[in-house]
């Protein structure tokens, strides 16, 4: 059975969607069956992997039309991808019996053929923010390292709580993730500290550095290691999928912390 997994923050420009290609992509790198799915109204992760429009998306699932149809990026990584159709979704939904369960029911179709699903959500917190979180059993969440980025933690904690208690009793944060990280910079190294204080040990060992091969990846229509595998960006992605792993497996909450190793420039 497949851990699914949703990349969750409402503040855009966080690197939330970079994060959900090259995690998945990374898991692959270790060996894993990935499954992305993309349920962004505005696709950018289905556009940054140079998908093609699909006669059945996220959007015709959802409505109840088909199945999931996922496609193949490349081998052991598949996308559920998505379209503008699913801005309407929320709306059209709105009257629907159990439309908090709609995505768990469909994941339930697929999951045995996969050890991971990764669900690159909405920069909201609408339906269909709290269908991925009603199927998900972890969080992670992308956090720019940026003062303005910081804004919102505590509503994000709190919906999370709520689905926890109403909905989904697996649910957890297993993790927080630090991006565009640049140690030469004051605000970013106390951004990070202030992180550290507010989630503990749910801050990643890694924190993924400012990397012009993760901008440069998207308009190749390529993930990090099929574009630079040599790149920081490559390195840092791959050593979230290995603790995203070692998480999975010992849940952070029943070990202790190691000791920091802050990445250079």
């Amino acid at each position: 059975m497949a851990t699914i997994i949703s990349l969750l923050n409402h503040k855009g420009g966080v690197g939330k969607t970079t994060s959900a290609i090259n995690i998945g992509a990374g898991l692959v790198e270790l060996g894993k069956r990935v499954l992305l799915v993309d349920l962004d109204p505005q696709a950018n992760l289905s556009l940054s992997l140079g998908i093609p429009r699909q006669p059945i998306t996220i959007y015709e699932s959802i409505m109840g039309e088909s199945d999931l149809s996922p496609y193949e990026a490349r081998e052991n990584l598949h996308v559920i991808t998505s379209s503008l159709d699913l801005s309407s979704a929320e709306m059209e939904l709105v009257n629907e019996a159990g439309r908090e369960f709609i995505l768990r029911e469909l994941f339930a179709g697929v999951d045995e053929d996969y050890d991971f699903i990764i669900i690159d959500c909405p920069p909201s917190l609408g339906l269909l923010t709290l269908n991925a979180l009603t199927s998900s059993s972890q969080v992670i969440i992308p956090l720019q390292t940026q003062f303005l980025a910081l804004q919102g933690l505590a509503k994000i904690k709190q919906v999370i709580q709520k689905v926890k208690l109403r909905l989904n009793k697996d649910l957890h944060i297993s993790g927080v993730l630090a991006t565009m990280y640049d140690s030469r910079k004051v605000l970013n190294r106390d951004v990070v500290e202030t992180i550290q204080k507010y989630f503990g040990p749910l801050l990643f060992e890694t924190y993924i550095r400012d990397n012009v091969s993760l901008a440069e990846a998207p308009a190749a229509r390529q993930d990090i290691f099929q574009y630079s595998k040599r790149s920081n960006g490559a390195k840092d992605y791959l050593a979230v999928a290995k603790e995203i792993i070692e998480r999975t497996e010992n849940p952070i909450h029943s070990r202790p912390r190691s000791k920091k190793a802050v990445p250079t420039k």
